[in-house]
C-alpha cells in the first residue's frame, strides 16, 4: 500500500510491528517480505 500522508499508521500482519509515517517519500512499507496494512 502507497504512503499517502504523515500521519498515517501501518502494521506488520506478521511481527506486529507499526509505524507511524513522519514524513512521505513514496512507496510502500515493507516489513517481513510483506506490505504493510494501514491501520484505520
Amino acid at each position: 500500500m502507497a504512503v499517502n500522508k504523515t500521519g498515517e499508521k501501518y502494521t506488520c500482519t506478521i511481527c506486529g510491528n507499526e509505524v507511524e509515517v513522519t514524513q512521505v517519500g513514496g512507496g510502500t512499507l515493507v516489513c517481513c517480505g510483506e506490505d504493510m496494512e494501514l491501520i484505520e
